[in-house]
């Protein structure tokens, strides 16, 4: 990792941390927004530590922008969970064969960037 992009991916992680720190939820109860700080501070913690020992560029840049556009989109919403994708579940595929194979490469790929490795940690 070059000394930009780990004072890019620093600097995320600090961001990450300080928005956590200023959290206010949507609903404004105490209870619900702790909660969400805290889920905040986990989530930060668990994909930055299992992503700390990735080396290729093509990756690191790709998880950046995973966490650029998680932040963006949870200050957006004001909702720390990422956004569910809504797609039909397998209504084009039939039940066996090839193509049910291709409609879950297709919703592989269709897959937000925000979304890549939350399947991976829940």
């Amino acid at each position: 990792m070059t000394p930009a992009t780990r004072q890019e991916v620093l600097g995320l992680y600090r961001k990450v941390l300080q928005i956590a720190k200023n959290w206010q939820s949507a609903s404004g109860q105490v209870e619900e927004t702790m909660r969400e700080k805290e889920y905040i501070r986990n989530e930060a913690r668990t994909l930055f530590r299992k992503n700390k020992n990735v080396t290729d560029p093509k990756l690191i840049k790709q998880c950046i922008e995973e966490c650029e556009a998680r932040i963006e989109i949870g200050l957006h919403y004001n909702i720390p969970y990422p956004r569910p994708i809504h797609l039909p579940p397998m209504g084009l595929a039939h039940k066996q064969g090839r193509t049910l194979r291709h409609q879950e490469k297709l919703r592989k790929i269709s897959k937000p960037i925000y979304l890549k490795s939350h399947d991976e940690v829940s």
